[in-house]
């Protein structure tokens, strides 16, 4: 079975850390620290270019040669307010110093020096809604196509009620042939309310040489290198996550799966 369900190291510390060779892939990283107050953390982006998504908590952030002050506000990821975010280019250090108990995810890809380090959010990003019926999920862009802050990150964070489905009608990027589609590897943070829930996230390609269903908790990843991904909160667990996405065209155009494309004609 293809290694795409990641539990976490534990409950303290870093307990991911996906790297391009683990995923065995090319373009996405995926960290996060869960920090007590006091502790501190610190990182070379090397060739990479991260993004700091402060999840929960709040941590004083010094990179790139700057401090940037105590970054954080929400301390309940639930509570879908927007996030405080830092980009760091390639070639940056950084470090953090936890103030409150808090959740540090670190988002990289490929650099190319095209950007400065710079904090988004929480101003500018906006809870939106996607969808309709039991389809309808809530989303706070970070550093999509239209934030030109990055050279290669796509990131974004997606609310899914209980009883609805996203990451849906089921759809693809898994081909470098713009513009009709974009070549993406893509992770998913997964987190529940409450958090003895859980979701379900299937990554399947049009063959069915990789078909995936699994179950995923509170703190999981799940790697999706091809293929379709929905994902669905069972009623009475609201379902959070997390999206990284690379590849070498920053750019995302989606094929939808042969079996749901009348759903996407009908919604539009």
């Amino acid at each position: 079975m293809p290694d795409l369900l990641h539990r976490p190291f534990g409950s303290h510390g870093k307990v991911h850390d996906i790297t391009p060779a683990s995923a065995g892939w090319r373009y996405v990283g995926f960290g996060l620290y869960r920090l007590r107050p006091g502790e501190r953390v610190a990182e070379a982006t090397g060739e990479r270019e991260v993004i700091l998504v402060m999840v929960e908590g709040k941590a004083r952030i010094e990179g790139a040669g700057q401090d940037w002050g105590e970054l954080g506000e929400r301390m309940d990821v639930f509570d879908k307010t927007p996030p405080h975010c830092l980009y760091l280019p390639n070639g940056s250090d950084w470090t953090a110093e936890a103030t409150t108990d808090c959740t540090i995810a670190v988002c990289s890809a490929p650099g190319k020096g095209g950007h400065p380090a710079r904090r988004i959010g929480p101003d500018g990003i906006t809870l939106t809604s996607r969808g309709k019926g039991n389809n309808t999920r809530h989303i706070n862009n970070i550093a999509m196509e239209a934030e030109d802050y990055c050279d290669s990150l796509l990131v974004t964070e997606v609310f899914t009620p209980d009883g609805n489905w996203s990451s849906y009608p089921s759809h693809r990027h898994d081909e470098d042939d713009y513009p009709r589609i974009t070549y993406l590897e893509e992770t998913y943070y997964h987190r529940l309310n409450p958090k003895d829930g859980f979701g379900i996230q299937r990554v399947y390609t049009d063959d069915r040489q990789l078909d995936e269903t699994m179950a995923v908790h509170d703190g999981d990843v799940v790697c999706v290198p091809r293929g379709h991904h929905p994902c669905g909160a069972p009623y009475g667990f609201e379902m959070y996550y997390l999206n990284v996405m690379a590849g070498p065209l920053r750019k995302w155009r989606f094929v939808p799966a042969p079996e749901v494309e009348w759903i996407m004609t009908r919604d539009g």
